[in-house]
């Protein structure tokens, strides 16, 4: 009876927890989230305000669209955040004269000093994920960042192919 359980179960290995790649995925991101906190802490952020904060230091301002169409992150999401974010003194939100419907978002001067707070994060959680090894956390971080892209763009294809079969 014993050998028919142990039967059953390895005829199904693509439902064991150890074959599913999204349970890694999963597991990986709680594990990144927790390395990150400590030292989003240290800045006073939470991790989709450091997202938020990466966009603005690259980009300086942009309208709430803008920031929830590049974070991936829908408008009841990013709302509060950026609510957060002002209090904090981060930035400052304004609507267009032009469009009073487009919220614009800017850096305030103690958001653009926080980046220098900020310039230690992305080695330390790079030490963490790839290596200590310079030459060699450079190597991994770009085939794992072409890799982790193909993977999202693949997701992204296969998902508007699937709504596309629904219309139709």
């Amino acid at each position: 009876m014993v050998l028919l359980y142990l039967e059953a179960i390895m005829a199904h290995e693509q439902l064991t927890l150890s074959f599913q790649l999204c349970f890694r995925i999963y597991a990986l991101e709680r594990e990144l989230m927790a390395a990150y906190r400590p030292l989003l802490d240290e800045l006073g952020l939470t991790y989709p305000q450091y997202i938020t904060m990466l966009y603005l230091w690259e980009h300086e301002k942009g309208t709430v669209g803008e920031l929830c169409s590049a974070l991936s992150l829908d408008t009841g999401t990013m709302s509060p955040l950026l609510k957060r974010l002002e209090a904090s003194g981060f930035i400052t939100r304004r609507r267009l004269p032009s469009d009073e419907r487009t919220v614009e978002v800017s850096l305030t001067t103690k958001g653009k000093e926080l980046e220098h707070q900020a310039l230690s994060v992305p080695e330390t959680i790079a030490g963490c994920l790839l290596t200590s090894d310079k030459d060699e956390q450079s190597r991994r971080y770009h085939e794992l960042k072409t890799i982790l892209d193909q993977a999202l763009d693949q997701l992204r294809e296969s998902r508007k192919m699937r709504q596309e079969a629904k219309v139709n």
